[in-house]
């Protein structure tokens, strides 16, 4: 049973710029775009030791010395971010200028709040520029095949969706400058995951709890949210970046487990990530009303981190060269941003917010 859990290659590929040298590009990126074939041509970041580290691992030709000067390079055709989300926007208009790039990749969250979202969009939009966003769980495997059941029906009418993180991050330095830390910047991965699956929330409802363990100032670390949508489904997260004294002393269990229940079947599964860089995939088992009362699991050897990563960029790739907008558009993305902005409303409100006072606004 073929359920499609990487997608194909793109029909043509593109040469790729490369900004930024950090952990998720160097490591994870990079690594992906070397094992689809990819072709990046070059690399910069800030401090530029970065990317000549990340270039000499990786076997990058050319680090240039500042953006600006890779983008003279006219044989560049697609610009990958990989910066923290407050940087993007002046980086997406720096690039936006020059007439040969033809596609931004650009990191998840794609920005700080949805009202500098909007204009990063609005910029790209301008010039003309396809511009996708790198919500990579909907590259995960067992996220892909959970979307093949849900698209031929296996499951019927979606019932309730469930994620549960009992995961650490690592939180990068320049949050604590930052007053969203895990709606915006973890648990917008479930949230795309959870529009990608079932399409848009009519309203969200968010609780949260300090997590001991991030010591500097936060709202919303252990985050719990609830989405209702119009037909009556519900799809809800516990999003727990403390997941007990696992790095004081205690024992450790962590996991990502989703699970989705339908009218004519149910699957379930779990993310391999928390296991990085231990290379341990994802899972998934489901059971139709139709089929054989025994759960079917199939396997695979891909791993979200890195293998998932090349799909966004293919899919960009694949925009271009059909001339369309991006599966992973930042129009779509506007929608996820959208679902977070309303989420913190939530938190502020203390009542379920709907999505459209988000975006009824900026209308």
């Amino acid at each position: 049973m073929n359920l499609e859990t990487m997608p194909s290659p793109p029909l043509k590929t593109y040469r790729i710029g490369a900004v930024g040298g950090g952990f998720i590009m160097r490591d994870v990126q990079l690594v992906a775009y070397r094992n689809a074939g990819f072709d990046v041509a070059a690399i910069t970041s800030t401090p530029s030791a970065d990317a000549r580290k990340a270039a000499d691992l990786r076997g990058i030709p050319r680090v240039y010395s500042s953006l600006d000067e890779m983008l003279t390079d006219t044989s560049i055709e697609i610009i990958d971010i990989a910066v923290p989300p407050h940087a993007q926007l002046e980086i997406v208009r720096q690039v936006a200028a020059y007439k040969h790039i033809r596609g931004i990749l650009a990191q998840k969250p794609l920005a700080i709040n949805y009202d500098q979202a909007v204009e990063t969009v609005q910029i790209c939009d301008r010039a003309g520029v396809r511009l996708a966003v790198n919500q990579n769980m909907r590259y995960d495997q067992s996220i892909r095949a959970l979307k093949t059941l849900l698209t031929r029906g296996d499951l019927g009418r979606p019932v309730l969706a469930t994620i549960e993180m009992r995961a650490i991050p690592h939180w990068q330095t320049w949050l604590r400058d930052y007053d969203r830390l895990t709606l915006l910047n973890m648990s917008i991965h479930h949230l795309d995951s959870f529009r990608f699956l079932f399409g848009d929330p009519e309203s969200i409802y968010l609780s949260v709890a300090q997590d001991p363990r991030t010591a500097f100032a936060h709202r919303d670390g252990i985050a719990l949210y609830i989405l209702e949508y119009a037909d009556g489904m519900r799809a809800c997260a516990w999003d727990d970046v403390w997941a007990g004294p696992a790095r004081e002393g205690a024992a450790a269990d962590l996991y990502i487990k989703w699970r989705v229940e339908g009218t004519d079947g149910m699957a379930q599964g779990a993310i391999g990530w928390p296991h990085y860089p231990n290379a341990v995939a994802s899972t998934i088992e489901f059971t139709t009303r139709n089929g054989s009362p025994c759960m079917s699991s199939p396997q695979w050897k891909e791993v979200w981190f890195p293998d998932a990563f090349s799909g966004p960029m293919g899919e960009l790739m694949d925009s271009i060269a059909m001339d369309r907008e991006p599966v992973i558009g930042g129009h779509d993305n506007l929608k996820t941003m959208a679902l977070v902005e309303a989420g913190y409303r939530s938190l502020e409100q203390h009542r379920p917010v709907a999505v459209n006072e988000i975006i009824g606004a900026h209308a």
